[in-house]
């Protein structure tokens, strides 16, 4: 038998308790991936010289009014992409694939049976892929509201995105959840509901390099001034995270088989990569 040599920190995913109201660690990060971006985003508007050569001359793409504004609209993104993005991509398709599961249970089926499944996010289920195309169209729609240039918001938001993935997948191994496969390695766990056997910290990696690494890059990337070129950061950003995303991909234990070797988040790798290449013709064809 395979024995883990680091033992798992038993962390209570609820922090407090008040009264009726749990207060969640999975919550919290959230909350705090969206105040911290905000307050990131802030920060970049201030710095004038970032905003002096074209294609700004000294106009920022947004005020800090209209980004706390922002914030709002992307928290709805977040949150109903969030779980729209789950019933489609897991609840439909990997259940259609998969339907012996044990998150299906009786999924896709049941959303018919039982529409109230639609929104129950409070039973478990939230994807980010769902959550990154939400929060695209609540840009998109901000952005057309205020008629404010797409490319250079939609750039603001990917350089402190990596913040709320980096919280988020330390929330999901505070939770013990979305563990990786079993392992050797001398770093491995034995996770709560994840058998008996040690397995990869995968939520570590992730966080690490979606987090931790891709902010790294899209900072560096700033400092190049890659952002003079309106749509390359989010490039960047996306070719990062489907990068990161497929390499993790590999140590992190799949919901359920999808096709073969191939993980329903290495599929999802796929498209993100096809939206940053169609981002890199578009910011090379921009003129500085």
């Amino acid at each position: 038998m395979i024995l883990a040599s680091l033992p798992y920190p038993h962390i209570d995913p609820v922090l407090v308790h008040l009264g009726p109201l749990a207060i969640r660690w999975y919550a919290l990060a959230y909350i705090a991936g969206l105040l911290l971006g905000w307050w990131g985003i802030v920060l970049l508007l201030r710095r004038k010289r970032l905003w002096a050569a074209p294609p700004f001359n000294a106009k920022p793409p947004a005020t800090e009014d209209q980004i706390g504004d922002l914030v709002v609209w992307m928290t709805f993104g977040v949150i109903i992409g969030g779980r729209l993005g789950w019933d489609l991509i897991y609840g439909t398709i990997l259940c259609s694939v998969s339907p012996d599961a044990d998150f299906c249970r009786g999924l896709p089926m049941a959303f018919l049976t039982n529409p109230l499944k639609i929104i129950a996010a409070w039973e478990g289920g939230m994807s980010f892929h769902g959550g990154l195309f939400g929060v695209i169209a609540a840009i998109w729609l901000f952005c057309r509201r205020y008629k404010l240039a797409l490319l250079p918001v939609a750039d603001l938001v990917a350089l402190v995105t990596p913040v709320g993935l980096f919280f988020g997948r330390l929330a999901n191994f505070i939770n013990g959840e979305l563990w990786g496969r079993v392992s050797d390695a001398p770093w491995a766990m034995v996770f709560p509901r994840g058998g008996p056997f040690p397995r990869h910290p995968s939520q570590l990696y992730e966080a690490a390099t979606e987090g931790l690494l891709l902010f790294i890059i899209l900072q560096v990337c700033l400092l190049l001034g890659l952002h003079r070129r309106p749509g390359l950061i989010t490039a960047v950003f996306f070719a990062g995270y489907g990068l990161f995303r497929f390499i993790c991909e590999f140590f992190r234990e799949p919901d359920a088989p999808f096709l073969g070797p191939v993980s329903m988040g290495m599929a999802l790798s796929i498209p993100i990569w096809l939206v940053a290449g169609a981002l890199f013709v578009i910011a090379s064809r921009k003129r500085a």
